[in-house]
């Protein structure tokens, strides 16, 4: 049996994926369901919604079960309103340095393409945070009541009045980090990738 390189696609398969990842990116900056930006109606921006379903809902269970950790180990509550988020942005860190360490640049940039989503999210929850220690469950990631982590974490270090300061910091964080990935995978498919001969 003949074993292909891991990033040895045809140039067509390279293209379509280049485009497919553009149009995602695009739509991304376009209908992110959490910061007021999405739009109702329109068939794109139905289509796009899935993606709520695949990675904000993965990253949600991922920041969830941070917290279930600290539970399961009796952390103190800023440490366990902590992991989520730490895991949350760690999980995609985690898979991207994995990939590196095999060589698979692409689901490295990839991977840092999802952390920067993560981040955004993560920016655009923090930007909530004067809203009071209770979020209601269409706010949540995972759609049930709960209580704010920012709100509980930024008052107990006595930040809670420089929430927006520190959401545009991260907000800032994620769009370099986004475009940075964007144009390294957009680069990497086209340019580096090896051709497929077979």
């Amino acid at each position: 049996m003949k074993h292909r390189k891991q990033d040895a696609f045809t140039l067509p398969a390279r293209k379509l994926f280049a485009v497919l990842f553009t149009l995602f990116f695009l739509l991304y900056l376009q209908y992110r369901p959490y910061d007021g930006m999405s739009q109702s109606g329109g068939v794109m921006h139905t289509l796009f919604s899935l993606y709520f379903l695949v990675i904000n809902q993965t990253l949600g269970i991922v920041h969830e079960g941070g917290h279930g950790v600290c539970y399961i180990l009796h952390c103190p509550q800023f440490i366990t309103a902590l992991n989520g988020t730490l895991f949350q942005w760690g999980m995609p860190l985690f898979v991207g340095f994995y990939y590196k360490r095999r060589g698979n640049l692409l689901g490295f940039y990839i991977s840092l393409f999802v952390l920067a989503i993560s981040m955004d999210y993560t920016a655009w929850y923090i930007s909530t945070s004067n809203e009071g220690l209770h979020v209601p469950a269409w706010k949540s990631f995972l759609g049930v009541d709960g209580y704010h982590d920012f709100n509980y974490m930024l008052s107990s270090l006595g930040l809670l009045s420089h929430y927006h300061i520190i959401s545009i910091m991260i907000k800032v964080a994620s769009m370099i980090l986004i475009f940075y990935a964007y144009l390294k995978v957009i680069t990497y498919t086209l340019f580096v990738m090896k051709p497929d001969r077979s």
